[in-house]
């Protein structure tokens, strides 16, 4: 059934996991796709700012807030299918479906492929434009195809991944408007078999090789345990899950500056000294959390009287503290980044998308 409620003036705070954030000019609930479709043509002819918010885990809105509609999606329709050509089992969910529930209806239906990706805060349809992995597993590994509303063109249509551009935390999709996702299909396992289990810390939790692979829904529960233990599982509770998750990505520096940049780390911090990379296309990826961390930024920075501080479990998420503005968040992400730089010549840059403010 088609539903939208329609309210003015309302406080998009509490439409996102940091609850920071001025007001949209008019926020719209739709529930399935058929109403965000034509809420969002209907702005447009209008020529009426729009912002389309999913979980709200990725969004970093100005105190000013949004000088436009914001379209909260709400679409909750969950599909499983066969494709007919390999026999391969994959799902289908609405945008609005929030991931988490989709990785535990993939467990619980008997299926595997998802459950790296378990406790990870939003809805499905930011998946893809992010290109969200965790544990050794992006969206990219297990992507079928999207569903996008062309705005431009006022049409739906399918994507396959390979015209998405998907990339380290990015895609073709991210700071752009003109296609919105509307719902996303991905690849699952037969059997509850996880996915090869690549990441060190879980596959170490689990007691299997790396490149093993377990029972989905043991893997989803060691996911979900290890995510929890550093604030990375919300909780209404607990100030440390009061963020955007990661606010920095892993920096990946050019090969031909690596060496340089490895000596003014080992320069500063000493020669004996193991700096933590990983291989990447397009270079050599650094850990934000460690260059953070050894920049002087430790877990609880700036003190607990702050406002905005570093979670106390892990030094990449920023964390609200009950009462913090965005104008709080963004001196403190400055800080870190600036810090960073300074001491290491390394550039940090936001994952969140910043909405009416800048970095």
């Amino acid at each position: 059934m088609t539903d939208t409620s329609l309210q003015s003036g309302v406080p998009l705070a509490g439409l996102t996991t940091l609850r920071i954030g001025g007001p949209a000019r008019a926020l719209i609930r739709c529930d399935d796709t058929r109403s965000l479709v034509e809420e969002i043509l209907a702005a447009d002819t209008a020529a009426e700012p729009v912002l389309v918010i999913g979980g709200g885990s990725n969004l970093v809105i100005a105190d000013e807030g949004f000088a436009g509609t914001a379209i909260r999606v709400e679409s909750s329709q969950i599909e499983f299918g066969t494709d007919r050509e390999s026999g391969r089992a994959f799902v289908t969910a609405d945008a609005g479906v929030t991931w988490d529930d989709l990785v535990a209806a993939t467990v619980a239906e008997g299926f595997g492929g998802l459950e790296c990706l378990s406790g990870i805060p939003g809805s499905t349809g930011a998946t893809p434009v992010q290109n969200v992995g965790a544990y050794g597993v992006e969206v990219a590994d297990i992507l079928r195809e999207v569903q996008v509303l062309d705005r431009r063109a006022a049409t739906l249509r399918w994507i396959a991944p390979n015209e998405l551009g998907l990339a380290y935390r990015t895609s073709r999709l991210k700071h752009r408007d003109e296609l919105v996702v509307v719902a996303v299909s991905l690849w699952l396992n037969g059997g509850r078999v996880s996915r090869s289990l690549r990441y060190r810390e879980l596959s170490a939790a689990m007691g299997v090789d790396t490149g093993g692979r377990a029972d989905a829904r043991a893997v989803r529960e060691t996911v979900l345990a290890l995510r929890a233990g550093k604030g990375m599982v919300l909780d209404p509770d607990d100030h440390d899950t009061w963020s955007a998750g990661s606010f920095f990505t892993n920096p990946i520096v050019r090969t031909d500056d690596a060496p340089a940049i490895g000596e003014r780390i080992l320069s500063r911090l000493g020669q004996d000294i193991v700096v933590p990379t990983y291989p990447a296309d397009d270079g050599i990826k650094l850990s934000a959390g460690w260059l953070i961390e050894r920049a002087g930024y430790v877990k609880g920075y700036p003190g607990p009287d702050s406002a905005v501080r570093l979670s106390t479990k892990h030094t990449l998420a920023l964390t609200n503290r009950g009462n913090a503005t965005t104008g709080e968040l963004l001196a403190l992400a400055r800080d870190v980044r600036d810090g960073v730089a300074a001491a290491f010549g390394v550039s940090l840059h936001p994952e969140p998308v910043l909405v009416n403010c800048t970095l």
